[in-house]
């Protein structure tokens, strides 16, 4: 009998040994079956935040589209962690997302279970009752060159339009942002009731040159336990002035990249040659490949190839290491590849040698967006096997 009682006993500890206290997130099943031992040994309270803490995580802390892959995100993101851990995570999340939530606020998301049980239960406050979505627009925070946001409210409405009343819901709603058929920005909230605040849009986190015509579509939704309500609008008014637009192109005289002491003329030596050292002095040294071509010649052509989008003969035309690989040279948004027009009004060489060579120009560069910025930049030039190859660029005051 006492053998027959230590094995029991010797049972259950083995098998209170085995529950995990931290999540396995090797598969789904064992990340499922983790997250239920850790909730077992908790009060039923502090099982239901845990549980809105994993939604949470699984909807705005993670970058997955689908279930099953928001299920193996979220698995990375809290893998090895315990409670305490997920928790504060929680906490983190709804922050930077603006979400009214915390790990140590009452209950207030209603059912929450992130491996997809989303049958009505009697006392779930997700399966909410409406007819279908309506959504409200605004526009705010104008500083006196128009508005810098917009407003995006939406609400759950009855058969006669009228919005509905209903707390402690957490219906994960999301603000599509599209111009010309192509997205360009998505946002997650929780819809805890019908005075939801919605979503405020701020135009300078748009670029500009994704916009056509100033206008976007907008797309929201709200998921309820039993459906999922959807509604657009197209073709609302942006504040072109307001949108984001990158800089013109241009290095920082702090990070030009600058040409070895060769390439300051020394007056005294104008030709830019080092006398050799340890040779026959009757000896004729080898004579480099001289450039024939006047250096601003090839800032013109630079500038022209620029303006004209022939970016690979603009790129062929250089040798300078901040502008780095021709896919960043030529970049859309942060190189001149963001360029519409370069529209040239002076070009004067500054100082020359056969080696190496200053050039000043003074233009005015139009984006993309239409937004013209007026320059005054140095070229500097080197002879590269008897070409003019563009190695440093500042913008000057």
């Amino acid at each position: 009998m006492k053998k027959l009682t230590f094995l029991l006993i010797f049972s259950l500890l083995l098998f209170t040994a085995c529950k995990k206290d931290s999540v396995d997130a090797t598969t789904t099943q064992t990340l499922q079956s983790s997250i239920n031992d850790m909730a077992s040994s908790l009060t039923t309270i502090e099982q239901i935040k845990f549980n809105e803490a994993l939604y949470i995580l699984k909807t705005f802390g993670v970058e997955a589209e689908g279930d099953v892959n928001e299920l193996k995100a979220l698995g990375q993101l809290i893998n090895g962690k315990k409670v305490p851990q997920i928790m504060s995570l929680a906490d983190q999340v709804a922050q930077q997302n603006g979400i009214e939530w915390a790990s140590t606020a009452p209950p207030s998301l209603g059912e929450m279970n992130i491996f997809g049980d989303d049958k009505a239960k009697e006392s779930d406050s997700n399966d909410v009752r409406a007819n279908s979505l309506s959504i409200i627009t605004q526009l705010s925070g104008d500083n006196g060159s128009g508005a810098t946001a917009m407003q995006i409210i939406p609400r759950l409405v009855d058969n006669a339009g009228k919005s509905i009343a209903f707390t402690g819901a957490g219906l994960e709603t999301t603000l599509e942002v599209f111009s010309n058929g192509v997205k360009l920005s998505t946002a997650k909230n929780l819809m805890q009731d019908n005075n939801f605040k919605g979503f405020n849009l701020r135009f300078s986190s748009l670029l500009a040159s994704k916009i056509v015509d100033n206008k976007i579509d907008i797309t929201v939704s709200v998921k309820t336990t039993a459906k999922t309500f959807k509604m657009s609008k197209i073709g609302l008014d942006v504040n072109p002035n307001a949108l984001k637009v990158p800089e013109v192109p241009k290095t920082d005289s702090t990070m030009v990249v600058e040409d070895p002491p060769s390439a300051v003329i020394d007056p005294n030596n104008p030709t830019g040659t080092t006398p050799a050292t340890g040779t026959d002095p009757n000896a004729t040294p080898a004579t480099p490949k001289q450039p024939t071509a006047d250096p601003k010649a090839t800032v013109s052509k630079f500038l022209n190839n620029v303006s004209s989008q022939n970016l690979k003969a603009a790129f062929d035309a250089s040798s300078n290491p901040s502008w780095g690989s021709y896919e960043s040279f030529s970049n859309p948004t942060s190189g001149f590849g963001a360029v519409k027009n370069v529209n040239v009004k002076n070009i004067t060489t500054n100082a020359s040698n056969p080696n190496v060579a200053s050039v000043n120009a003074t233009y005015d560069v139009t984006d993309k967006n239409g937004k013209t910025t007026s320059l005054k930049a140095t070229f500097g030039l080197k002879s590269v096997n008897g070409d003019w190859k563009i190695s440093s660029y500042k913008i000057n005051p």
